[in-house]
C-alpha cells in the first residue's frame, strides 16, 4: 500500500481486519508530502517510483492508498508503465470503490466531494460519478489546509472546527445527500464532519469500503490471490523518518508500528 503520508493507515486498518492473511508492505512518502497542490507530471512520477520500488521488493499487488496518486496517475500505470515493466501485476486505486458506493446511497444525485486540489482539478470523481449515473450532479470542494492539519495532528484544535465548516457549508447549500469524503486523511475527521454535516446525509469514507472491495477482488482474481504471501506480516515504510510518523501512524493505525527508512529516488 502507498500513501504521499499516513493517511492510509486507515485503509490499512480496515483491509488487515477484513483480510489478516496476508503479507502487508505500507509505504509513506513523508519526506515529498503533501501531494494534493503538485503537478499532475510529479505526482506521477513520484508514485512510479513507489511502485517501482514495491514491486521490486516483491509486492504482487500495489493499492494507492491515496487519491491524488489514485486521480493523477492511476490510469497512465495502468495503461503505459504496467504492461511495459510488470504486466503479471496489478495497480488498483481508491476512488472507484468510493463513488461506487455513493452512487448505490445517493436519493436525490446531488453528491458533494472533499478532496486535495489535484484531485478536484483531475475531475476524477466526477468522471466516475457520472460514468455510474450520467444524471448525477456533483460538487467539489478542494481542501488543502485538511492534510497538513492532520500530518501534524492538530485535528482537535479550534481552528480545525472553523476549517471544515468553512469548507463543508457550500457543499450543504448545494442540498447533497451524500459527502465523499475523497483523501485516505480525511476519514480521521468523520465524526467533526458528521457534526457539521448532520445525519441526513451519507457520508462515504473509504477504510471499510475500499477493505470489501479487495476482498470481493481477490475472490474473483485467484491468479493474483495465490501469489500473495499468507504469514500475516506487516512491514511499514517511510521516505522521512520521523518522531510524528512514529507517534501519530501508532495512533490512527490503532498499534505501535515500527519503521523503516528507505528512498525512492
Amino acid at each position: 500500500m502507498f500513501d504521499s503520508g499516513f493517511g492510509g493507515l486507515d485503509i490499512l486498518k480496515n483491509i488487515i481486519k477484513e483480510l489478516p492473511q496476508y503479507n502487508y508492505v505500507y509505504l509513506g512518502d513523508t519526506a515529498r508530502m503533501p501531494y494534493g497542490t503538485r503537478s499532475q507530471e510529479l505526482i506521477y512520477n513520484f508514485t512510479e517510483q513507489a511502485i517501482d520500488f514495491l514491486f521490486k521488493n516483491n509486492c504482487q499487488l500495489i493499492i494507492l492508498a491515496c487519491n491524488t496518486a489514485s486521480s493523477q496517475a492511476l490510469r497512465r500505470i495502468q495503461q503505459e508503465y504496467l504492461p511495459k515493466n510488470y504486466p503479471q501485476k496489478r495497480v488498483l486505486g481508491v476512488i472507484i470503490p468510493a463513488t461506487e458506493t455513493a452512487i448505490q446511497k445517493t436519493i436525490n444525485h446531488r453528491i458533494g466531494v472533499i478532496a486535495t486540489q489535484s484531485s478536484v482539478d483531475s475531475k476524477a470523481f466526477e468522471k466516475e460519478l457520472k460514468k455510474l449515473n450520467s444524471k448525477v450532479r456533483v460538487f467539489q470542494k478542494s481542501c488543502p489546509l485538511l492534510v497538513p492539519i492532520i500530518e501534524a495532528g492538530e485535528q482537535n484544535s479550534k481552528a480545525t472546527q472553523l476549517i471544515l465548516e468553512n469548507y463543508l457549508k457550500p457543499l450543504i447549500k448545494k442540498q447533497i445527500d451524500t459527502l465523499i469524503l475523497g483523501c485516505t486523511h480525511y476519514g480521521y475527521l468523520k465524526n467533526k464532519i458528521r457534526k457539521i454535516v448532520g445525519k441526513q446525509i451519507n457520508i462515504i469514507s473509504q477504510g471499510k469500503i475500499v477493505a470489501k472491495k479487495l476482498k470481493d477482488y481477490l475472490f474473483r482474481h485467484p491468479e493474483i490471490e495465490r501469489k500473495l504471501g499468507q504469514d500475516s506480516k506487516v512491514s511499514f515504510l517511510t521516505t522521512d523518518l520521523t518522531d510524528n510518523f512514529k507517534i501519530l501512524g501508532a495512533k490512527y493505525f490503532g498499534q505501535n508500528i515500527k519503521l523503516k527508512k528507505v528512498s525512492l529516488e
